[in-house]
């Protein structure tokens, strides 16, 4: 297994899990393009694109950071000429940029309804079909939606429906998209974590450092992600998976690393569905 000399284009990968998915094919000699937006420092959030590149090169891989807001067609598709430019093509394409606003109906202004579906739905609709004229040509192209499980249950809606609308929205390429390139080859997977992951989100709108120190490390998702690369893209496809079952389908069984210093349950996160957090060994408190 490696990614020595592929390329990835990972949107919003400044920090966070898109990093540490960036880090971990780094390490094979990947060559990795980070588009987001953050390119100068936040006062809020740790990192920008050119920190990214750092660590990235660092680690032992190449780097090119991109200057890139996923709403914006042409920022998309300068980004994607000038990865093509630099490494030669694309091998996996990564839309894991987000947005998050977790509020009712009523509480939910239309501009935050907007950005939600710009940014999840509408980017990661983008950012694929800019970059799958480049994955045709690969040897092993993946997509890979940082998306749940389509859980259709109302009690994911009911708190946050326009959030989750937007989600699962991602989640809907991955269902069509698997569908409509699999004869070309193209895997399109989505990937979702079992418990919260200590993120910026996390620790600025979804409980702090109390969240924080019952959530896992980005690094579990992004080895979960490592696994799926290398994984024959015509033989895998369409699957919605979860990053704890797939390191144990890869035999690791011991997860202690993600989370050092935590005895008692991990935070669930939002849509995993119930059979999941019933199968699982791990000590999982599931949100309600």
């Amino acid at each position: 297994m490696s990614l020595a000399g592929k390329t990835l284009f990972i949107s919003g990968g400044s920090r966070g899990i898109g990093l540490a998915i960036a880090l971990r094919a780094a390490r094979d000699g990947a060559n990795v393009t980070i588009a987001a937006k953050t390119d100068k420092p936040h006062p809020k959030l740790p990192g920008t694109i050119h920190t990214a590149a750092r660590e990235i090169e660092a680690a032992g891989g190449r780097a090119l950071a991109v200057v890139c807001d996923i709403r914006e067609e042409a920022q998309v598709e300068a980004a994607v000429a000038e990865t093509v430019k630099a490494f030669g093509g694309i091998d996996i394409c990564v839309n894991n940029a987000s947005a998050i606003h977790l509020t009712g109906t009523l509480q939910t202004e239309m501009k935050r309804f907007d950005l939600m579906h710009q940014v999840n739905t509408r980017g990661t609709f983008l950012v694929s079909r800019t970059c799958i004229p480049h994955l045709k040509k690969a040897e092993n192209p993946h997509i890979l939606n940082l998306a749940p499980p389509l859980d259709m249950k109302a009690k994911w809606f009911k708190s946050h429906v326009a959030y989750t609308m937007a989600k699962f929205g991602m989640s809907m390429c991955t269902l069509g998209m698997s569908a409509e390139f699999a004869a070309e080859g193209i895997a399109v997977n989505s990937l979702w974590p079992l418990t919260a992951i200590d993120t910026a989100a996390i620790r600025n709108l979804l409980g702090g450092a109390a969240m924080a120190s019952i959530s896992r490390s980005p690094e579990i998702v992004a080895d979960a992600a490592y696994e799926i690369f290398n994984r024959p893209a015509r033989e895998c496809t369409g699957n919605f998976f979860i990053d704890e079952v797939v390191l144990r389908q890869a035999g690791v069984t011991d997860f202690s690393r993600y989370a050092p210093g935590v005895d008692g349950p991990l935070a669930g996160d939002f849509f995993v569905p119930d059979e999941i957090f019933a199968s699982t060994p791990t000590k999982v408190r599931p949100l309600a």
